[in-house]
């Protein structure tokens, strides 16, 4: 199976449209449509069903839109492992919960390209238990996650403790505005505890940059990290709302106890401050 395949498959899969796809693809209409035809044919089964005007993903379509997106980042792996093996130069993989990466990711990976010589980074977003599977079958590096798998194959460090405050743009909040934001189920299940009384969340967010630009547009409320939103605070814009419960995140790092990139992972890693200490 060519690479070039899946690749034509996971774009029409995202813009279930072969004309956009083959302009995104910079390909043909005709050429898209051969591709999909070629692997289904490879496969042995319909991915997309063609009897609507807009194309709609099948049973089986679904499942390969996930094993494409492993087999094409592991594809990616091996290029960019052979050819930097060629430049003298080391890949990092580095995955992450999305929520993650505003909190304390973004810093870090400015400071492993200012400190860190010849590192290429690639970065993805996985669920928690693709993190995991992703680290046992050395598709990512590191992996960080808000609850981390005790596994005797994996090494597991706190890189990171994050207060978490409910932030508001007006000083006395409205509580049926409440934007939730993603922090793990741990966090989750407290905050539904502490805040029975709330009927309805307003809004779920993946992010909680996303969630703190839209309450500062919104006039609305959620948890986010202090070191976030401390500028908007200062400058009056945000109200840190200092009677309601405060939580804290831990967040960790995992990586594989064997890994012929321990010494590249531990650098990387020290660069935490908390690791530091």
């Amino acid at each position: 199976m060519k690479i070039e395949l899946l690749s034509t498959f996971l774009e029409v899969s995202q813009t279930l449209h072969v004309r956009v796809a083959s302009e995104n693809l910079f390909l043909t209409q005709a050429a898209v449509s051969s591709r999909i035809k070629q692997l289904e044919e490879e496969l042995g089964v319909l991915l997309f069903d063609r009897s609507q005007k807009r194309l709609k993903l099948t049973a089986e379509g679904h499942k390969l839109v996930k094993h494409a997106n492993e087999l094409l980042v592991m594809w990616q792996k091996t290029k960019q492992d052979v050819g930097v093996a060629k430049g003298e130069a080391e890949q990092l993989f580095v995955g992450s919960m999305v929520s993650i990466w505003d909190i304390v990711l973004q810093e870090w990976l400015h400071k492993i390209d200012k400190n860190l010589d010849g590192v290429h980074l690639s970065t993805h977003n996985y669920s928690q238990i693709e993190l995991r599977k992703n680290i046992l079958n050395r598709i990512i590096d590191i992996a960080f996650l808000f609850e981390p798998p005790y596994i005797e194959d994996l090494i597991t460090e706190k890189v990171a403790t994050v207060p978490l405050y409910l932030v508001s743009s007006d000083q006395e909040p409205n509580l049926n505005q409440m934007v939730m934001v993603d922090y793990g189920e741990a966090i989750n299940s407290q905050f539904m505890r502490d805040f029975s009384e709330v009927s309805t969340v307003r809004h779920h967010m993946s992010q909680p940059r996303i969630a703190m630009n839209f309450i500062l547009e919104t006039g609305s409320c959620a948890y986010l990290p202090l070191q976030m939103c401390f500028e908007h605070v200062r400058e009056g814009r945000l109200f840190i709302q200092e009677s309601a419960p405060q939580y804290s995140r831990d967040i960790y790092a995992i990586h594989l106890t064997k890994s012929h990139k321990s010494n590249l992972i531990s650098e990387a890693l020290l660069l935490f401050p908390y690791l530091r200490k």
